[in-house]
């Protein structure tokens, strides 16, 4: 396991000189050894087909520091880039629809290129690793880490959007169609710029120390309430939309989804959106059974493109605004005006709270599938890079006009699947993410896919971060002592999922007074935010619940039976070794024992 370029004390090795550079890169880009060199690329693409015979010969594996062909590169960053893919332009797309602050098309747009952008170049400061002069301290992992824009902040913002059109803080029509409003959506990024601070200095803590703070037991439940809660969200889109028309209004532009006028537009839950969503699930999992390496990496995104083929065989798409939009995008085309928005001050502080233990277990299994060492010194420097680099992210993400990022996990298993955990295929990635978000017709397509397409693609997604919660929780000793503390955490998280207006009617105050007004909303947002409740509780328990002596995990609980359970085993062999030797003496003896 080599680490050897990635010191934590200065760097003494020679520097190549710029001639020596040059002749390397012209190396790579003019002979077949740099450009192609002798990988089996077909290992790639063949499927697993059950009249084919299976491979048994693997694929070689390509360290962090080992030489790459430039082919190679390009193809696995574009792998890299299409696993997380979809994950990157999920969060911009819901938080801008009916479900968000109900942004136009072009602002729609706007997001999910300049989306695809900035991950693209705070990736690109993840894997790189730069030395803090003069300091024991980095930021970034030197990895293939890369980032995008995280689920963990959409029930917040969905829950903040929903008081501030109740509050009067975003536009609504006289009949209570929502308007939209771009003032919350920079209050949104405001307050996540502020709130990155806390990941930013926790990141100077020793990770030993922040796992004790914030264990699997805290974060668990967590994450698994994260993925519950978008599970719903999935689900009405699947259905034909999460906006007005899910309501099933009698009257008005929404009594068929998306509205009246859009393309073959139905009511919501028809069979025909059911179906199209059917169709994407299902091309994930033959993908999942039949598809090859690469192909299973990128099976939700098969699985979207089967939906936007038959979508647009059967009439569901409009291709009104992939035509208006412009040729090009980058960051700031549009902006926001941005705020601090008081309510959502403490929900997002349990948001970098789990993106900072997300990464932490992320980076742990980036190290264990890359073949580096995953404790000691310069592992602990990865964390604490890796998590500095997570909360600048964070940080720059909403003064580029994005909600926050978290370092993406999916990209592991494309790691462990192609033997790849070379830095050249994580900037090819990068690339690629920068070229998808540059050329913004592009992202209009996506922003055309139908409600019910994104619906069955977002619902596989969604249980995804479900199960990654339920594995962490898997990790924690099941003592007296945790399961109380997982049975109070979720017994609120649960509630607070289930019903989300439980908290709404507690304060009656309708003053002037702005300050204590908003004081009131941040308690309810946090007592509706299922995941929030859980994540507060969970810490408090875990600090003033001490681990008792009965507590401890036994491996077997033994009892009189299983004490006596290998002596009873020795008296039936006896027995059936001297049954076995009366037998054998009665053969001798004709028949006749011998006494």
């Amino acid at each position: 396991m080599d680490d050897s370029p990635d010191k934590i004390g200065p760097d003494t090795t020679p520097k190549k000189s710029y001639g020596d550079r040059a002749r390397s890169v012209a190396k790579a880009f003019t002979t077949k050894e740099g450009l192609i060199g002798n990988y089996d690329y077909a290992f790639l693409f063949k499927p697993n087909l059950p009249f084919m015979e299976k491979t048994r010969r693997a694929a070689p594996f390509f360290g962090l520091n080992d030489k790459l062909p430039v082919l190679l590169a390009l193809l696995l960053g574009f792998q890299h880039a299409l696993s997380m893919l979809a994950s990157v332009i999920t969060p911009p797309i819901i938080l801008a629809g009916e479900g968000g602050v109900n942004l136009g098309t072009e602002d729609a747009q706007y997001l999910v290129s300049t989306s695809l952008i900035v991950c693209g170049l705070l990736s690109m400061v993840q894997i790189t690793r730069f030395h803090i002069y003069k300091t024991p301290y980095y930021i970034g992992t030197g990895l293939i880490s890369v980032v995008g824009t995280s689920f963990t902040v959409i029930p917040v913002a969905s829950g903040a959007f929903n008081q501030m059109y109740q509050s009067g803080y975003c536009p609504s029509a006289a009949d209570g169609t929502k308007l939209p409003c771009p003032r919350g959506y920079g209050a949104l990024i405001g307050t996540g710029t502020l709130c990155a601070l806390l990941e930013i200095g926790l990141s100077f803590m020793r990770p030993k120390l922040l796992k004790r703070l914030f264990p699997p037991l805290v974060t668990g439940p967590t994450v698994a309430l994260i993925g519950i809660k978008l599970i719903e969200s999935g689900f009405k889109n699947w259905a034909g939309g999460s906006g007005a028309c899910a309501e099933r209004p009698e009257s008005g532009p929404f009594t068929v989804c998306p509205r009246i006028g859009a393309p073959h537009a139905l009511p919501w839950g028809s069979a025909e959106y059911i179906g199209l969503g059917f169709s994407v699930f299902i091309t994930i999992i033959i993908c999942e059974r039949f598809g090859s390496p690469i192909m299973k990496s990128c099976a939700v995104v098969l699985g979207l493109l089967v939906g936007c083929i038959i979508a647009g065989a059967t009439g569901y798409f409009s291709n009104s605004g992939i035509n208006a939009a412009p040729p090009v995008n980058f960051i700031w085309v549009k902006t926001f005006p941005l705020s601090i928005y008081g309510p959502i001050v403490l929900p997002l502080l349990a948001v970098y709270i789990v993106l900072m233990m997300e990464a932490i277990g992320d980076i742990t299994a980036t190290c264990d599938v890359s073949r580096l060492e995953v404790e000691g010194k310069l592992f602990d420097s990865r964390i604490q890079g890796g998590v500095l680099a997570d909360g600048i992210n964070g940080l720059l993400s909403g003064l580029l006009t994005i909600t926050p990022l978290s370092t993406f996990a999916q990209n592991n298993g494309v790691i462990a699947l192609t033997r790849c955990a070379n830095r050249k295929a994580g900037y090819a990635a990068c690339f690629f993410l920068l070229i998808m978000g540059i050329f913004s017709k592009f992202a209009a397509a996506l922003v055309a896919i139908p409600s019910a397409v994104l619906g069955g693609m977002t619902t596989f997604l969604f249980s995804a971060v479900a199960v990654s919660g339920i594995r962490i929780i898997s990790t924690v000793p099941f003592t007296r002592r945790n399961r109380f503390i997982l049975t109070a955490s979720l017994a609120l998280g649960f509630g607070a999922t289930l019903v989300p207006d439980w908290f709404a009617y507690v304060f009656t105050y309708s003053g002037d007074n702005r300050a204590k007004q908003g004081f009131f909303n941040a308690i309810v947002l946090v007592c509706e935010t299922g995941f929030a409740l859980t994540a507060f509780v969970a810490i408090a328990l875990n600090l003033i619940l001490r681990e008792e002596v009965e507590d401890e995990v036994v491996d077997e609980i033994l009892t009189a039976n299983k004490t006596d359970e290998e002596a009873d085993r020795e008296e039936w062999r006896r027995i059936e070794g001297r049954k076995s030797s009366d037998d054998d003496i009665e053969k001798v003896g004709g028949g006749q024992k011998v006494g």
